[in-house]
């Protein structure tokens, strides 16, 4: 078994780190250069950068701050927010990022997904899909614009043609878990672990470690992205990854 990894997310607008519930209520969490720098020296496997004002408001991803963050790490970097085209991408890729998600702009030309991994590889391409239950006929439905809007695709389908398309990973939120700290939606992982053959990094929910623990279990994600746990002290990455560790999950740790 692979190694499970924790990343910790920087959702950033207006060049700081916001945090909410369920993409709504967005609080300051603090400068995303300070956080990016202490999580990777707690030990953080890999970090993710989300600009989530870019694509509601137009924009694209503020690329000089992207780089200030990747010359105070030496971890992978995960770039998305913004990105519409292989220029875009490799923008980021410039800018120090290892890797970029797309999400709204791969709904809209799910081609995008394609030409990135032709130029770049899949491994440098990250398919994030923010994913809400359908109450009324069950499974999940993919919304875009920072979960603004119903896209109208099954998660599972969109996760299967994504992968498909040249994806290496998939980003795949829980928008009812989001920032809830109750617990990952493990069904939603299961069953797009089942519906595709690539890595999936499980986000929305985490609370305690025992959440990571469920979420990362065999037939799980092979990563879980978490925030608030982390912005707001409640675990700190190196404890976190030992308390796993010690439950039969292998981590990489750090002496």
């Amino acid at each position: 078994m692979l190694s499970r990894r924790i990343i910790p997310c920087l959702d950033v607008a207006g060049g700081r780190v916001v945090k909410g519930t369920r993409f709504r209520n967005l609080l300051d969490a603090g400068d995303p250069v300070a956080l990016a720098a202490r999580y990777a020296r707690e030990g953080a496997d890999e970090l993710a950068f989300l600009d989530i004002a870019a694509t509601p408001g137009g924009a694209a991803m503020a690329a000089d701050l992207l780089a200030r963050v990747a010359r105070h790490i030496f971890i992978p970097l995960t770039a998305g927010g913004g990105v519409r085209s292989v220029a875009d991408a490799r923008r980021l890729l410039r800018s120090g990022a290892d890797k970029v998600a797309v999400n709204t702009a791969a709904v809209r030309r799910p081609q995008l997904i394609r030409e990135l991994s032709r130029e770049f590889g899949a491994q440098a391409v990250v398919l994030a899909i923010d994913a809400r239950r359908r109450p009324e006929h069950g499974g999940w439905s993919v919304f875009t614009h920072a979960g603004h809007q119903d896209a109208g695709l099954d998660a599972l389908a969109w996760a299967a043609e994504g992968a498909a398309l040249g994806a290496g990973e998939i980003l795949l939120t829980s928008m009812d878990a989001d920032g809830v700290q109750t617990g990952f939606d493990v069904a939603l992982v299961r069953a797009v672990a089942r519906a595709t053959r690539v890595p999936i990094i499980a986000s929305g929910g985490a609370g305690t470690p025992a959440h990571f623990a469920g979420v990362l279990a065999p037939g799980g994600a092979d990563a879980a992205l978490a925030a608030s746990i982390f912005h707001q002290g409640r675990c700190g990455i190196g404890v976190l990854k030992r308390h796993l560790a010690a439950g039969g999950l292998p981590m990489r740790l750090v002496e």
